[in-house]
């Protein structure tokens, strides 16, 4: 069964078979502090860390997150490296040393002013169970899914207060019509 893209200006409707096998990988942001946001998003959304590397002659670490499907990773490092670097869907945390230590270090979160990144998204099977444990746990709304003119989508923040959105797929089909 072959994909049919929707139409608009700029896009092409196939993909040429140079990129055949391309996977989006990962996505990355900068956090202050990786143990805060560590147990946000293995806690509170429920990813997995999959890998950490360290480049301490350039003073900073990353973290590779996500939901795999096979919850079974390599136990050696140099193979676990390659499989993190296989999967869909992953979330590199980035953080730079010390500035856990800094009270008033801030990153950018891309929706203040000049806007630029806006948010990751996160499908949930029920938002309703969805809010109901980010409100047992807690966690920041931009928007509740009840609020502002788009109705069943919600905004939440992790601890550096970049943005989240959370949909419940079957809730969406009326969405753009």
């Amino acid at each position: 069964m072959s994909f049919h893209t929707e139409q608009q200006p700029g896009v092409h409707a196939q993909a040429d078979a140079a990129t055949r096998g391309f996977v989006f990988n990962h996505t990355m942001m900068r956090v202050k502090d990786p143990k805060v946001s560590l147990d946000f998003y293995t806690r509170v959304m429920g990813m997995r860390l999959l890998r950490k590397l360290d480049f301490p002659e350039m003073s900073f670490s990353l973290f590779f997150l996500a939901r795999p499907e096979d919850g079974q990773a390599p136990e050696d490092v140099g193979e676990r490296t390659a499989w993190t670097f296989s999967q869909r869907g992953v979330l590199e945390l980035t953080h730079n040393w010390g500035t856990e230590s800094q009270a008033d270090f801030r990153y950018h979160d891309g929706n203040a002013q000049p806007q630029g990144f806006g948010h990751i998204c996160f499908s949930v099977p029920d938002l309703d169970a969805a809010v109901a444990w980010f409100d047992r746990n807690n966690v920041t709304y931009v928007k509740r899914p009840d609020q502002g003119k788009m109705k069943d989508v919600a905004f939440i923040k992790d601890p550096d207060g970049y943005w989240i959105e959370i949909v419940q797929p079957g809730k969406l089909t009326a969405l753009g019509r």
